[in-house]
């Protein structure tokens, strides 16, 4: 069993008649899925969602998009968001109770998903009072909760530790068996001693509710790859180029060793240029004026270099003129 969730996903009170209980709802399921991102194979960056046109492939901008219902096979009506907001249903933090049926009386097919009722400030003593009537009566109330924004069908059941609020599918949601190849009496019979045969093999099998003896065998196969290919030393990692260096690809897979490497290759370069630097201001005329001096100080260090071997240059490139003889 996962371990429980203490934190509060929705905070209001349970109201049947005059009875006011306040309570809070915390999650009664977890998702233990196996979930896989979509990644770039050479580079194992993510790979997103984009939103595109389907039918030119353009990708669209989040001001491009608007919300369509599609009433016929390719007919669709535009609704404005400020449409949307007005049909939203009023928030009133109740879960109000409408009947009270029996437990037993609901589908299997209805059940959505379940939520733990805990009581909130000042609230045990009708919390419990509640809780020991539904249990005494066999019953489960019946109410509608607005929970993010939605409205929904919900059933509060009495659990062993407490109460469950548990969502329920609205009528329409639920398909019917019209139309399905479903067995009936008068296709086939079955014989009192194929009957006893079956209940003795039933009750062979038969014991307690135990679901940690069930094991989702999928997932553990999943996570057993996963975690062999771990300890292999095959798990790839998101890796970003150098500035002014090309990715490699991932068949080179590139672990510590290179990104030290590579830094201090960089370092290295860097290093030469600041060298260079130097011998080529220490070559240059130290006559120049102050302003110039100045100027090529606040330039990039790129900049000067090229700067002091230009003047270097033009000097070593300038001749004396010859001075004419005297006649």
């Amino acid at each position: 069993m996962a371990p429980s969730s203490t934190r509060t996903l929705w905070k209001g009170a349970i109201s049947f008649g005059l009875v006011y209980i306040p309570v809070t709802l915390h999650s009664a399921t977890a998702e233990h899925r196996m979930k896989f991102n979509l990644l770039d194979k050479r580079t194992m960056n993510p790979v997103g969602n984009r939103q595109v046109n389907k039918a030119t492939g353009e990708e669209m901008t989040k001001e491009e998009v608007v919300k369509g219902f599609e009433y016929e096979k390719d007919q669709y009506v535009v609704v404005s968001p400020e449409e949307i907001k007005a049909a939203l249903p009023k928030s009133t933090q109740t879960i109000e109770i409408e009947a009270f049926v029996g437990a037993g009386q609901i589908p299997s097919t209805y059940y959505h998903k379940p939520y733990y009722v805990a009581p909130a400030a000042k609230g045990n003593k009708p919390y419990l009072l509640l809780l020991e009537t539904l249990r005494a009566t066999g019953k489960v109330g019946i109410a509608k909760v607005v929970i993010s924004t939605r409205q929904h069908l919900a059933a509060l059941f009495p659990a062993e530790e407490g109460l469950v609020l548990e969502l329920l599918r609205w009528h329409d949601e639920v398909r019917d068996t019209a139309g399905l190849p479903l067995p009936n009496k008068s296709d086939a019979k079955v014989s009192p001693k194929e009957l006893k045969m079956a209940e003795q093999l039933v009750n062979e099998l038969a014991g307690k509710w135990n679901p940690e003896e069930f094991h989702d065998e999928f997932r553990e196969k999943l996570e057993q790859v996963v975690e062999a290919k771990v300890k292999a030393g095959k798990g790839e990692h998101i890796v970003k180029p150098i500035e002014g260096e090309e990715m490699k690809p991932q068949a080179d897979i590139i672990d510590l060793t290179e990104l030290l490497r590579r830094s201090l290759r960089k370092g290295a370069g860097k290093a030469g240029a600041d060298e260079n630097d130097a011998q080529d201001e220490k070559q240059a005329p130290r006559k120049t004026s102050t302003r110039r001096k100045a100027a090529n100080d606040e330039a990039p260090p790129r900049k000067r270099a090229a700067a002091a071997r230009t003047r270097a240059h033009a000097t070593a490139s300038v001749k004396a003129k010859p001075r004419k003889k005297a006649a």
